[in-house]
This record gives structure tokens, C-alpha cells and sequence, in this order.
């Protein structure tokens, strides 16, 4: 059924656009054209002029700007022999900058300052095509620099800009979409490589249209073919498998070039029908904790979400939260160029406080919104195979009182030695062991299956007990019959987590849950307490009778690999449970957060099979 309907998805894309004469005679002539015209340059002035909030941002871009003036321009670095990111970035970081701050103020010393950087990034001897997000990223930086200052740059600078992009971008994207290029696989990708590589590309073409024959004309419709390939992943409710700080990637260049694509033409070309991306903007917030930090799960690190395409998704899709949530945490020109004075919380949009995520089956349960000390649960179930996964199946993070109690470690450095290759599954980070899940058995070998797929069985939402029910059985092919693991969130102010297996063999099976906080054991060592200030929950195992935690590092287990140079998680520690002896078992853990000194924990509760959940 599941893959059925993921064949399906591309089926209801939008249809690629295959004639350049749909859209090139509706592009608009003049300059500037990308994101922002003239008219809304003025209007931008007025939200500065009467909105605070854009004030205020406004303000602290200005500081910015400033402080860029006296910054050496950026170089050509490959520090780890690999990527000229960094600096892509920086240089597209600071066209944004010091060209939004040029239009609004015409201060010379920005545009000077611009002109200074894009100098020194044409000279490149390359723009690192083989790894051509480097190329994306800078072909973007100077497709926003030529439009948005197209009166004030002299031809000669100009001639200077075009060529650099058709050289340095144009040149190894075509290569990679006629499949003449052994870096341009991305051209098919379903992830985020795809909107970040197309919608470089798109931008510098768009900027170019009407000034270099052909070439633009002809990146801009291979990107229109190539774009619904990853677009088509936010069916059926918007989520992202890669996480959601890979959300914020992927749809940040979504978002500037379909919007770079309606501000130079006027149309959308039927890019924003695309099943599931009107919603995509729910994912990143309910990925929010009470913390305001994210479900980390995959390739990500815990931290604030800052995505300023959440301001312009809410203008399309007319969705108030969206902004609500984006505009307490703007930093950037895009903030700028997309604010609104919309904006109401998900409480007052009448959003609710669980939601499953299918296809990317993932479950978020919370007790309020708008509250920093709000219990929050998110559960992880899905694909191995997705892009930037873990082995994390059955993993979940756990927060309450203001605090992450049980947390996802996140990425290690991705130069390690195979990263993204061979030693992937070797690297403690990546494994389940690394994880808050359940391992079947002990060794070397993956601890999970790499290829598995675990489903969301069963998924309730009510006032006074939600949970979800996970099918893991894939994740431990040749270990076991059966794995299911179910978590509950109980009048929103305890956590039930359950897991019920049966076994091919006598296999171990091990219990982890990592922390940051203090761990104290009952003398029984039923009970774990763990505590950060005067803060504190409480670990109760309910069943197997006789099981008891210990208190573990971070690290791997005796005959698991230790590859070296990986993230030693210092200040990080784990409870486990190992269980022994039968080839059926249950496993059943309550977590209790000490909302106040006199709140009892019961030391026993009636335990149901997952069926009778």
C-alpha cells in the first residue's frame, strides 16, 4: 500500500515545463526582477517606517552591514579537500547583505564593498563543481547581485558577473544535465541536493534571461524537469525525511526559486500545486520543541530553526502561523524582503498539539503551545534509507520543565573517513546504540537493518492519552519474528514506552536513553532519577520484573566498532536496560517529569499489551 502510493507521488507533481515559450515571453525586461522589484523596495521602506518588528530587523542588518565593510573579501579555501561551501555561502550571505541594505539606503561604501567580494569570487579558478552545491550557492549569489544592481554596476563590471556565471555555473550545470558531468547525479536526487543545485542554477538563468543566448533559457527549463523529482517528496503532509534542519535547506531554495520564477514571470508555472508543499511549513514547527530548539533526528544538530521561507509560504498559502513563527526568530535580508504583519501562534490558529507525519513517519505529541515548560515527545519511526539517516528506528527525544531530557546526538563530522560510504553504519552517532532505541543482539555488524522501512501502525490522538505504535520488525531482519515499540504521552504529563519483541535466537536485548543530566539509581535500580539544577524526572521500569538500569557512557557497546576520530560526547551519559534469557519479552518504562516537589509516582502500574492500547 505505502509503496504504491509513493510510486504515485510523481504521477501528482506538476507537469515539467517543456517549452521555454511558455515563460520567456512573460519575463519581465527590466532589473531589478529576482524576489523583489522596485515597487516593493518602496514598500519595504514603509514596514520599516511603521511596523517595529521590521524596524528592529532591519536595524540589526544595518549593524551587520557595517561590520562586513571592514571584513577581508572572501578566497578560494577547500579546507577539507572537498568543499568551497563555506565560502559559497559566505559570499551569497553577504550579496543578500549589502545588497538589500544598497537598495534601501544607496550608501556607495555597500556597493563598493559588494562589487569587492564578486571580484574576488569570479576570479576563481572554479566555483567546485564536483561538489555543486559550492557552485548553486555562488551561481545564486551572483545571479542576486547582477539583477538587484543591474542600474548601478557598469557594463564592464556586468560583462564581469555574466561571465563568471556562464564559465563557473552554466557550463558544468549543463554538463551535469545532460549527464556529460560525474558530479551531476543530483539532477535526479529526491532531496534536498535537487532544490538546492536547480534553484541556484534557476536564479543566475533568470537573471541572465534576455542577455546571453540560449544558455539561460536552456538551465532554466532542464531545472523546471528536474525540480519536481524532489518536490514531489513533501506528499502527502508536507514532512521531510532528511530532517528538519535539511527541511530548512531544501525548502529555502524551494521557495527563492519559485519565487524568483513569479516575480520575473508572474506565473508559478504549477510549481506550488505540488501535493503536500502548502502544508510543509507545519513540519519544521511541530519539529519544534517548547525549547524552541528541533527534533534532530538524522544528519541534524539541536537548535534554533531559523527559516525565513515560513514568511513567504504564509503570504502564498495564507497560513498566519507560519509567519507568527518565523518572525520570532529573524535574522535575515530574506526575513526582510518577506515580512508581513500577519501572524497569529498555532494555539490561535486552532492547531493540534499531536501530529503524525506520514511517509516520513514521525510523531510529535505536546501538552501546550506557547509554553517553554511544556511536555513534548517526538518519536521516530520511518526509512533507513533516506538521505542523511540513521539507524535511529523507535528513537524518540523527550522534553519537559524547560528541559531535553532524553536527546538525539546528532550528526558527527561528516569528513570522517567514509562518512557517506562504506564506514557510515560504523561511526557510534549513526548507529542504534547511538540512539534512544532498542538493540537486538551485540557486535559488530549494523545494528539495524540500513535497508528497513518501519511504518506507523497505529496512531490516537485524545485529551488524555495519545500514542503511536511502531512496526520495527524490518529494522531487525534475521534477529527477530516481531518488534514493536509503542509510546504514549498520558494526561499530558507522563510517557509510557513500550516495546514487545519476539526473537529468532537468544539475543540480548539492550534499552538506551541518552542524557545530558545527573543519573541516580534506585538502590533496587528500578527507578532512575535524572536531574539538571532543581530540575529533575523520573525513569520508572515497569516490566520485565527483576530488570533494573544501569548507567552507561555514550559510547559503544564492548564489540561494536570504534572507529577513530569520532565525536567522543563528552557530558553525556545513558541508562540502559539489558534484557536476557527468553526469545519473547516486553519491555515497559515510564518517564515522569517532577512537575511539583509533592507530585507522587506511583512505583507500579497495570501494564496492557500494545493491542489493548
Amino acid at each position: 500500500m505505502w509503496l504504491n502510493m509513493v510510486a504515485s507521488t510523481f504521477l501528482l507533481g506538476p507537469a515539467p515545463i517543456s517549452d521555454p515559450g511558455e515563460w520567456r515571453g512573460k519575463v519581465v525586461p527590466n532589473h531589478p526582477r529576482i524576489l523583489i522589484t522596485t515597487a516593493q523596495i518602496d514598500e519595504i521602506k514603509k514596514l520599516i517606517e511603521h511596523d517595529d518588528g521590521a524596524r528592529s530587523l532591519y536595524q540589526r542588518l544595518r549593524q551587520q552591514a557595517e561590520g562586513v565593510l571592514n571584513e577581508p573579501v572572501s578566497t578560494y579555501e577547500i579546507p577539507d579537500g572537498l568543499r568551497l561551501l563555506s565560502t559559497s555561502r559566505q559570499v551569497l550571505d553577504r550579496v543578500y547583505l549589502l545588497g538589500l541594505l544598497y537598495l534601501l539606503d544607496r550608501r556607495r561604501e555597500y556597493k563598493d564593498r559588494l562589487w569587492a567580494e564578486l571580484e574576488s569570487a569570479a576570479a576563481f579558478p572554479d566555483w567546485n563543481p564536483r561538489h555543486f552545491l559550492d557552485t548553486a550557492e555562488m551561481a545564486h549569489a551572483f545571479g542576486i547581485a547582477y539583477d538587484w544592481l543591474y542600474q548601478d554596476w557598469t557594463e564592464e563590471q556586468r560583462q564581469v558577473l555574466r561571465q563568471a556565471m556562464v564559465e563557473k555555473a552554466f557550463n558544468p550545470g549543463l554538463a551535469a544535465y545532460k549527464g556529460e558531468s560525474p558530479f551531476g547525479w543530483w539532477v535526479t536526487a529526491n532531496h534536498n541536493w535537487n532544490q538546492v543545485c536547480n534553484g541556484g542554477l534557476s536564479v543566475a538563468a533568470l537573471a541572465l534571461l534576455h542577455e546571453v543566448p540560449s544558455l539561460p533559457e536552456e538551465i532554466l527549463t532542464r531545472a523546471l524537469h528536474s525540480l519536481p523529482m524532489a518536490m514531489n517528496e513533501f506528499y502527502p503532509d508536507g514532512a521531510w525525511q532528511e530532517g528538519p534542519g535539511y527541511w530548512n535547506y531544501a525548502t529555502k531554495y524551494n521557495c527563492v526559486s519559485i519565487a524568483a520564477i513569479i516575480s520575473a514571470t508572474g506565473s508559478d508555472l504549477g510549481l506550488l500545486e505540488t501535493p503536500g508543499f502548502s502544508v510543509t511549513g507545519h513540519f519544521p514547527i511541530y519539529m519544534t520543541s517548547p525549547t524552541g530548539n528541533n527534533f534532530n533526528f538524522g544528519d541534524a544538530w539541536e537548535g534554533i530553526l531559523r527559516a525565513p521561507q515560513l514568511l513567504w509560504l504564509a503570504k502564498v498559502f495564507k497560513e498566519p502561523a507560519y509567519a507568527y513563527y518565523q518572525k520570532l526568530r529573524a535574522r535575515s535580508p530574506l526575513d526582510l524582503i518577506w515580512w508581513t504583519t500577519e501572524g497569529h501562534s498555532p494555539e490561535q490558529s486552532g492547531w493540534a498539539l499531536d501530529r503524525y507525519f506520514r511517509k516520513t513517519e514521525v510523531v510529535v505529541f505536546r501538552s501546550r503551545w506557547d509554553d517553554p515548560n511544556a511536555f513534548y515527545i517526538g518519536f521516530k519511526a520511518g526509512d533507513n534509507r533516506a538521505n542523511h539517516s540513521h539507524l535511529d528506528l523507535g528513537s524518540f527525544i523527550l522534553e519537559a520543565l524547560g528541559i531535553r531530557w532524553a536527546i538525539d546526538l546528532g550528526a558527527d563530522d561528516y569528513n570522517l573517513p567514509g562518512y557517506f560510504g562504506r564506514q557510515r553504519w560504523d561511526y557510534y552517532r549513526l548507529r542504534a546504540e547511538g540512539h534512544n532505541t532498542i538493540v537486538i543482539g551485540e557486535g559488530p555488524d549494523t545494528d539495524q537493518d540500513p535497508k528497513a522501512f518501519a511504518p506507523i501502525v497505529r496512531f490516537v490522538s485524545e485529551p488524555n492519552r495519545s500514542f503511536a505504535i511502531a512496526d520495527l520488525t524490518a529494522a531487525y531482519k534475521g534477529k527477530a519474528v516481531s518488534v514493536r515499540r509503542g509510546l504514549a504521552m498520558v494526561e499530558r504529563s507522563y510517557a509510557v514506552i513500550q516495546d514487545e519483541f519476539r526473537l529468532s535466537n537468544d539475543h540480548p536485548v539492550w534499552w538506551f536513553l541518552h542524557t545530558r543530566a545527573a543519573i541516580s539509581l534506585s538502590e533496587d535500580g528500578r527507578r532512575a532519577t535524572l536531574t539538571e539544577g532543581q530540575k529533575s524526572v523520573v525513569v520508572v521500569i515497569d516490566e520485565p520484573v527483576g530488570a533494573s538500569f544501569q548507567v552507561m557512557k555514550a559510547e559503544p557497546l564492548p564489540s561494536s566498532p570504534r572507529p577513530a576520530g569520532q565525536n567522543s560526547n563528552d557530558g553525556i551519559q545513558k541508562i540502559a536496560i539489558c534484557w536476557k534469557g527468553a526469545k519473547e519479552g516486553l519491555i515497559s518504562v515510564r518517564v515522569h517529569p517532577v512537575w511539583s516537589k509533592r507530585a507522587g509516582i506511583p512505583s507500579k502500574v497495570a501494564v496492557k499489551p500494545l493491542n489493548d492500547w
